[in-house]
């Protein structure tokens, strides 16, 4: 599925049915600030809980992304590989520690069907390493899938692009 080129090209507002009331488009925002908050506080542990069980998670670079390429940075199906990684990441993995902090831009929001949303979030995330300097690490887009009820939201697919092909190495923690 050409997903995010989907969502670009999806924006007719001359369906309302695809309008989001104001009271889900608040939940689905809080979600996405709690998603942040969770890897920024190094909760990383409660991360793949914002995924359905049959999720897909990826990185990818905006050329790849547009190019249709679909090898990425990092590409995980399933809830299970989201709890593997971070496994690895607290047992397996060896890195300097450094933190994120997650800058979210405004969301756009579209209902696909009864129960899921299309949802475009341009983003920054600044990285500060151990030796206390800051410097800006990642800055893309999320493209998501999301589903929901009355209780719940969760992502179908996240797909991170980011605008820069210069990717550094030490991309442990998820964005």
């Amino acid at each position: 599925m050409d997903f995010g080129k989907d969502i670009e090209k999806s924006w007719d507002l001359s369906d309302m049915s695809k309008i989001i009331d104001l009271e889900l488009r608040a939940r689905i925002c809080d979600f996405f600030a709690d998603y942040a908050h969770v890897i920024d506080d190094d909760y990383l542990e409660e991360w793949p809980k914002f995924f359905a069980q049959d999720c897909i998670y990826q990185i990818t670079t905006k050329e790849n992304y547009q190019s249709n390429l679909p090898v990425g940075i990092m590409y995980c199906e399933g809830r299970g590989m989201l709890n593997d990684r971070v496994k690895a990441l607290r047992t397996a993995n060896i890195f300097e520690p450094h933190s994120y902090c997650h800058i979210l831009g405004g969301s756009r929001l579209e209902k696909k069907g009864a129960n899921e949303i299309l949802s475009r979030t341009n983003f920054t995330v600044f990285r500060t390493m151990q030796s206390g300097e800051t410097e800006s690490f990642a800055t893309g887009k999320y493209l998501d899938e999301i589903r929901f009820d009355e209780q719940n939201i969760e992502f179908l697919s996240r797909r991170v692009i980011l605008e820069s092909r210069r990717v550094d190495i030490l991309l442990v923690i998820p964005l």
